[in-house]
Parts: structure tokens; C-alpha cells; sequence
């Protein structure tokens, strides 16, 4: 098995390139999936949330209500702390099952693991290769403003809460420029592909 750590800030990219890497033949593994998984109703971690920030964050149905625990951890450092302990290892756990599920059933298999947060939570699985995509932040702001119907403000506040480029670009194999157009970045994943294919081959 090949892994592949994929990360970027918010709006730098990330799903196309893991798209691409999925049509020549990547498992795609997504660690927002999965950190929407470890909180569903009746898990361990959905549990020691409302342990930690009271019943207020859940709905009437007992799923967890995203945007109230989101106001309640944004801007607020000490809080965020607290949830990230309580997320991010039940989402390494749940990756590390998959990301070994996926090797049992194709030792073969290339696997994408596509974590925004991968520098934040210091994830450490055992990477063959971090991918970074990189975009300067006006255009991930535009992005956001554009494509998610975020207000400038807003989508400032989130590009900036996550780390910064230079934290991510010092931790990666390949970076590939999303600033372009979406050829030149479809261009660049091939030749990532075409460069895993080859370091493959070699081992």
C-alpha cells in the first residue's frame, strides 16, 4: 500500500486534486467524513462533547447541532482545545482502521488521505508522500465568498484560524499550485500520479 497525506487550507483545492487521484484509481479516504462519523449519535466522542459544553449543542433529534458548537468554540482558544481532544483522536482511530482496511483488501491500493487539519493535529500516520495545495489567501477568500456563499469577513476569519502556508509548505512532498486554472492543477496531479506509479514500481 502507498499512502498519501493530502492537505491545504480551506479552499486551496484539496477536492479536485483527491477527485483526480480518485479517477486514476486512489482510494479516497476524507477526514471531514470522518470527523461528521465519530460525532453521530451513540459514539464515545458525541458523548464528551456534551459532557464538555452541555446538552445546548444538540438537537431535538440528538445529532449534534454543528453551527451552536461552532459559536461556542470560535474564537475561543481554550474551547477549541478542548474539542480537537475529543475529535481528533476518535478521527485518527476511525483512519487508521481505514486507511489499513484498505491495505488488507488491496495491498496494491494507493491511498489518498485527504486531511485539511493535518499540521493542527498532528497527524502521524505513516505517509509515503504529503501532498500540500497551495493557493494565496485571496484566492481561497474569493473561493469561499464565491463557491460557499460566505460573506468576506466570515471567510477571512476561517481562512485564518487554520495554520499558515509556511507551517504546511515545510511539512510537504509535492505542493501543487491551485491558484491557476483548473487544467494547470489537473496537469499537476497527473504528474503526482505518474510519479507515484513510478516510485512504485521501484520498491
Amino acid at each position: 500500500m502507498y499512502l498519501i497525506g493530502l492537505t491545504g487550507g480551506i479552499a486551496s483545492g484539496k477536492s479536485t486534486v483527491a477527485r483526480r487521484l480518485v479517477e486514476h484509481g486512489a482510494v479516497h479516504i476524507d477526514a471531514d467524513d470522518l470527523a461528521r462519523r465519530v460525532v453521530e449519535p451513540g459514539t464515545p466522542a458525541l458523548a464528551a462533547i456534551v459532557e464538555e459544553f452541555g446538552p445546548g449543542v444538540l438537537r431535538h433529534d440528538g445529532t449534534l447541532d454543528r453551527p451552536k458548537l461552532g459559536e461556542l468554540v470560535f474564537g475561543d482558544d481554550e474551547a477549541r482545545a478542548k474539542l480537537n481532544a475529543i475529535v481528533h483522536p476518535a478521527v485518527r482511530a476511525l483512519s487508521a482502521k481505514l486507511i489499513e482496511k484498505a491495505g488488507r483488501e488491496d495491498p496494491d491500493a494507493v491511498v489518498v488521505y485527504d486531511v485539511p487539519l493535518l499540521v493542527e493535529a498532528s497527524v502521524d500516520h505513516p505517509f509515503d508522500l504529503v501532498v500540500v495545495t497551495n493557493a494565496p489567501k485571496r484566492t481561497q477568500v474569493r473561493r469561499l465568498v464565491e463557491e460557499r456563499g460566505l460573506d468576506p469577513i466570515q471567510a477571512e476569519a476561517r481562512v485564518d484560524a487554520q495554520a499558515g502556508n509556511p507551517q504546511r509548505l515545510a511539512i510537504a512532498d509535492v505542493v501543487i499550485d491551485t491558484d491557476g486554472s483548473m487544467a494547470h492543477t489537473m496537469s499537476q496531479s497527473d504528474a503526482l500520479w505518474h510519479r507515484v506509479v513510478q516510485e512504485r514500481a521501484r520498491k
